[in-house]
């Protein structure tokens, strides 16, 4: 495994150079970017999807085409 203290180094450099009212948004951004690192399983994924159909959050087919060249 590749040493990873420069990273968290230069990653608490950059925290605390951020205004503190904007930590609880920059949190927020690293709990989001982080938890799109992670793959659902296949029956999450599909329950999520199901989910969202149900309530309605869904485009019409032609809008996802739109733009595609």
């Amino acid at each position: 495994m590749a040493n990873i203290s420069p990273y968290l180094t230069e990653l608490e450099n950059e925290i605390h150079q951020v205004p503190a009212e904007f930590l609880p948004l920059l949190l927020s951004i690293v709990k989001s970017y982080r938890q799109s690192l992670q793959l659902m399983s296949a029956e999450d994924s599909f329950k999520q999807g199901w989910q969202e159909t149900k309530q309605g959050e869904t485009y019409p087919l032609a809008d996802l085409w739109e733009d595609i060249d």
